[in-house]
């Protein structure tokens, strides 16, 4: 099982990032997708979420309105574009697979927004 994130980097105050995270080693259609994200000295915190068909997508507050979590199952593949982006998203961004009790994790990807 593998959860490859990529797309982070060094962004302006206002820019936009689109990460991506590539699944695979498992049946990438029936779990629901989540990204999350850690900052320097903070808890991992939950970002946003899209269910298995992709129908139904729900957002943290702090996030609600800038960033956009998507899938595609043909390509075993979840994104997270996100706009608007402030410093206090600098954070390392964790795509997160989940079905029932069973869930797997990414090694991260760096996001800084800084001037």
């Amino acid at each position: 099982v593998q959860l490859v994130e990529s797309g982070g980097g060094l962004v302006q105050p206002g820019g936009s990032l689109r990460l991506s995270c590539a699944a695979s080693g498992f049946t990438f259609s029936s779990y629901t997708m989540n990204w999350y994200r850690q900052a320097p000295g903070k808890e991992r915190e939950w970002v946003a979420v899209i269910t298995s068909a992709g129908g139904h997508t729900n957002y943290a507050d702090s996030v609600k309105g800038r960033f956009t979590i998507s899938r595609d199952n043909a390509k075993n593949t979840v994104y997270l574009q996100m706009n608007s982006l402030k410093p206090e998203d600098t954070a390392v961004y964790y795509c997160n697979a989940k079905r029932g009790g069973r869930g797997y994790w990414g090694q991260g990807t760096q996001v800084t927004v800084s001037s």
